[in-house]
């Protein structure tokens, strides 16, 4: 039948898109790569390097540390995400379909000599993991939905005068898979997947007078060809098989701009571009003699996402951070799914950090993230799917930097 086949390919798409409202950043990205910058809500994200956290918003800004830094970050990330809509009273609505997330980064970077800086981070750019009830209305759709990344990003920046820095990096990015879904009333599909790729980012920091730094940076998209096994139980098990799925994950370009207002005061603002509308369809294909699947299409636009901050500095030691941002969907309510309900969000951010020591400091932050209420009509497996999804998001990070 039809709908079985279309299961399928619903089921390798989620391989991919396991957000349903997890993501802290739009789409299934994940920002969160600096513990430094939540509480500014990565507002000057591309300028600020004030830590070797930089390496992934703008290797350039590497230029600005000096001897060697060790920067260890981890997030708790805490999406919620309701169902409300298709079924009688009682049904059963999937419950929250959010779970806690801990997402790590790490990142190394040491002075060469006094115009080259060389660094490695490691970081986690997409990921989270979603799950349903197993008896909820749109169990057809989608009942776990888990995705795994690792990023590797080895960088050089260099310090061409006091005004102007270069820095480049190359990524190399593994990406893995799980999903589980009701096709049917007697059969469970359950789908693995992995695959690695490569990509590179580039980052420019100018020294706009003594108070003021602006900073471009660029993330190349990467193309994964996803390797996975979709396994069917009773009766449809002859559907199992191997399949393949090509997907390009979105670039990004990054203005953003630091400015010190005076002793106490500093002042920051960013705008991301993102280049989801690469995005259009997933089309997959199998490696078996078994009839074609159809294309699934998704058709995503590029998203901005807008953010201003500022920091007070108390003191030496103490310093308090603030920020907001705007960061809107890539998803159209015409082809919004149960696997990613996204809807834009507005974020509200603060934080801290303590300096311990002149080679020791401490980081803390905490934003709430308002997700505007999603509508889905989704046909793409029978029941259709119809309501609407109310989520949010809570994001917790502590990073500590040592330098020497």
């Amino acid at each position: 039948m039809m709908f079985k086949k279309t299961v399928v390919s619903v089921s390798v798409a989620g391989v991919l898109l396991a957000m349903t409202g997890g993501a802290a950043a739009s789409g299934f990205a994940l920002i969160e790569q600096s513990g430094s910058g939540l509480g500014n809500a990565f507002a000057g994200g591309a300028a600020s390097a004030e830590d070797a956290s930089t390496i992934f918003y703008n290797p350039a800004g590497m230029s600005r540390l000096n001897g060697k830094q060790l920067v260890v970050a981890a997030h708790a990330i805490l999406p919620s995400a309701k169902f409300t809509g298709t079924g009688l009273a009682g049904t059963d609505m999937g419950g929250d379909a959010g779970g806690l997330a801990l997402v790590p980064n790490g990142y190394f970077a040491m002075e060469v000599n006094p115009q080259l800086r060389i660094g490695l981070g490691v970081g986690v750019p997409f990921g989270l993991q979603t799950e349903y009830t197993s008896t909820w209305v749109g169990r057809a759709h989608a009942i776990k939905s888990k995705l795994e990344t690792i990023n590797l990003n080895p960088s050089v920046a260099y310090r061409v005068n006091d005004g102007f820095s270069l820095g480049a990096g190359i990524n190399y990015q593994r990406v893995r898979g799980e999903l589980t879904s009701n096709p049917a009333a007697t059969s469970i599909s359950s789908l693995t997947g992995s695959d690695s790729a490569w990509g590179y980012n580039l980052g420019a920091l100018v020294n706009a007078g003594q108070k003021t730094r602006i900073g471009l940076a660029y993330r190349s998209d990467i193309s994964y060809n996803l390797s996975g096994q979709v396994n069917f139980t009773a009766p449809l098990a002859a559907l199992s098989g191997p399949v393949t799925l090509a997907v390009k994950m979105p670039a990004s370009f990054s203005a953003s701009v630091f400015h010190q207002l005076d002793d106490k005061w500093d002042v920051m603002a960013d705008a991301t571009w993102t280049g989801w509308g690469v995005f259009k369809e997933l089309r997959v294909i199998r490696l078996t003699p078994l009839p074609a699947l159809p294309v699934t299409p998704e058709n995503w636009k590029d998203t901005w996402r807008l953010s201003a901050g500022a920091n007070h500095h108390y003191n030496e030691q103490w310093t308090a951070r603030m920020g907001v941002a705007y960061d809107q969907t890539p998803v159209s309510d015409a082809f919004r799914t149960a696997r990613i309900p996204d809807a834009s969000r507005t974020w509200l951010s603060v934080g801290g950090q303590y300096k311990a020591s002149k080679a020791s400091v401490i980081d803390f932050g905490y934003a709430h993230l308002f997700v505007n209420n999603a509508v889905i009509n989704s046909t793409v497996t029978a029941p259709a799917l119809v309501g609407t999804y109310s989520s949010s998001v809570d994001i917790f990070s502590v990073q500590y930097a040592y330098g020497w």
